[in-house]
């Protein structure tokens, strides 16, 4: 990091609900500029003005166009892009989520994730603090999934031509052995677990939009899944089928996927699916279904019957699976399609999302 005689000041920059102790570099200007986007002289001062230093690594340090690396096994690759408003919510901001988000979809094939690209298309007139403690954030993700970023980009585009800053996120990992995650693995009986309360995310997001605000405490749920489903292959293995973190569409959209893939049909029951009181209130209020809200810290699990029990119990053991909970099954009942019994005991079909519940929310 650079001396604290080059530094603004010393004062911890907190993302994410952690805390890290980072001063932020001396930068020539408090805003990105088009410069900043040029490849010359102002572009080589940013990356070496901290960005390098923050996210330093063999791999990294050579300052080349690629990574080149080794790995042995069986592979697995994910690319998201990250394009949400506004860029800091409660409980993260846009640099953690773009990282967790990478890392889960990894988690998600059975894999551990090790090294991600990182790119950026920054708004000019952004200003610098916010680029640093989005930064620190993506610092902060990347050190807890225990990945390392070795390469990225950043361009910079007109006042107007963006929306203060999206991010790019590429990761490669390697799947567990004992990995076999696959739709086609799927059969009657198995059990739909999910890992945590839905819609927190999505609800986080919308008390900060302009006339949306809730006098709660409800948190956005990013955060990285990697070890937790790691764990949980390392002990069930193959009777682990099927993985998907239900983000943008939520709940509903993934089941609807998976019923499409399968033609085999999703029984889920409305009184076991969990859920924060403030964020079951909050979705009332606005007439949203948290079905379809967005999640970023959570996964849906599809598990044999026989093991169902013994998942469930060791992912409640996990920080990330404390609220988790057994919410359906999969049966041969109307193929293809996603059935929800109602806290009252009816029955209703749960369909895809028809246009656009809650924009720009990861």
């Amino acid at each position: 990091m650079p001396n604290t005689n080059d530094t603004v000041n010393n004062d911890s920059v907190s993302s994410g609900g952690f805390a890290l102790q980072c001063p932020m570099p001396k930068f020539d200007f408090d805003v990105i500029t088009l410069g900043h986007g040029s490849g010359g002289l102002l572009t080589h001062r940013l990356l070496q003005s901290g960005v390098f230093d923050i996210f330093k690594n063999d791999l990294l340090d050579q300052q080349h166009d690629g990574a080149v690396f080794e790995l042995n096994g069986k592979l697995a690759f994910s690319t998201d892009s990250y394009v949400i408003s506004p860029i800091f919510f409660p409980g993260g901001n846009i640099g953690d989520l773009a990282i967790n988000g990478t890392v889960n979809d990894l988690a998600m094939c059975g894999a551990a994730a090790k090294y991600l690209s990182l790119g950026f298309i920054i708004e000019e007139g952004f200003p610098m603090e916010d680029f640093w403690k989005v930064l620190v954030s993506i610092k902060e993700a990347a050190d807890q999934s225990k990945v390392s970023i070795v390469t990225g980009d950043t361009k910079v585009v007109e006042k107007g031509k963006g929306d203060k800053i999206f991010i790019n996120t590429s990761g490669i990992g390697l799947v567990h052995p004992k990995a076999f995650i696959h739709h086609k693995n799927i059969t009657a009986g198995d059990v739909i677990i999910i890992s945590g309360n839905i819609a927190s995310h999505g609800i986080a997001i919308m008390s900060l939009r302009k006339g949306l605000e809730f006098d709660t405490d409800i948190e956005s749920d990013t955060v990285n899944l990697n070890h937790t489903i790691l764990s949980l292959v390392e002990r069930f293995g193959k009777d682990i089928k099927f993985l998907r973190d239900p983000t943008r569409g939520g709940l509903a959209s993934v089941l609807n996927e998976i019923a499409e893939l399968t033609q085999m049909g999703y029984l889920i029951d409305q009184r076991l699916i969990p859920m924060d009181e403030q964020v079951d209130g909050a979705c009332e209020m606005l007439g949203l279904d948290p079905l379809y809200v967005a999640n970023e810290g959570l996964f849906m699990a599809i598990v044999s019957k026989e093991i169902a029990a013994d998942f469930l119990t060791l992912l409640k053991q996990d920080q990330n699976g404390i609220n988790a909970a057994i919410i359906g099954e999969v049966n041969t009942d109307n193929p293809g399609r996603v059935i929800m019994k109602s806290r009252i005991g009816g029955k209703r079909v749960v369909t895809y999302l028809t246009g656009e519940q809650l924009p720009r929310i990861c």
